[in-house]
């Protein structure tokens, strides 16, 4: 895949990135709206016939929130849009699939980090194999939200702990703007300050 941004100096991404959301088949607030609304639900949402609560009864890691995330998301999105939009079917698809065209679909990636976001090492690296892999070049959705901390509730036993999302951003990331870490042991890509800062835009978008 050939970048948008080739030949377009860093102080011109942002245009790029504007146009890019602009061309999306996506209204960029509802994906913010839509990413609001799943946080929400998961917290609101009883699991088993005893009504345990993520927040008060359980306090998943942030892994396990980011993978309900990668559900959920794709999940609300086929189902307003059944036949626009899908949930990854293998490994070869992003984690949301627009079924007309496949540029369009979206990769998710979510952190508990204030503001950074994290790909494993294989990001950053090209394939050798000559396996068909998804390509790390496309539109990402990136939510980055607070820990639960699990609280003694001294008072009320049945008290919520109510993290937010601290962060939604969506934009177009380049497979080369992944920079894997510098130790051979090491198992994390990450993106330079440019590309968070250029490529990715702060969602609600304002009118």
């Amino acid at each position: 895949m050939v970048s948008p941004y080739l030949g377009i100096p860093v102080e011109k991404w942002a245009d790029k990135t504007k146009q890019l959301i602009e061309e999306h088949p996506l209204d960029a607030n509802e994906i913010y709206e839509i990413v609001i609304s799943v946080w929400e639900e998961i917290f609101q949402s009883s699991i088993t016939s005893r009504g345990y609560k993520i927040g008060r009864d359980i306090f998943p890691s942030p892994q396990i929130i980011g993978s309900l995330l990668h559900e959920l998301i794709p999940l609300e999105l086929s189902s307003r849009y059944p036949n626009l939009w899908q949930r990854e079917q293998d490994s070869t698809e992003k984690d949301v699939v627009y079924i007309p065209d496949d540029s369009f679909s979206i990769e998710i990636k979510t952190s508990s980090s204030p503001r950074n976001i994290f790909g494993n090492r294989s990001y950053a690296q090209k394939s050798t194999t000559g396996k068909t892999k998804k390509s790390k070049s496309g539109y990402y959705l990136v939510i980055n939200f607070e820990k639960i901390e699990k609280k003694i509730q001294q008072i009320d036993h049945l008290s919520l702990v109510n993290p937010k999302i601290r962060l939604v951003r969506f934009g177009w990331i380049d497979q080369e703007d992944w920079q894997g870490q510098e130790s051979e042991t090491g198992q994390q890509a990450s993106i330079s300050p440019d590309v968070k800062k250029f490529k990715l835009i702060q969602l609600p978008l304002l009118k």
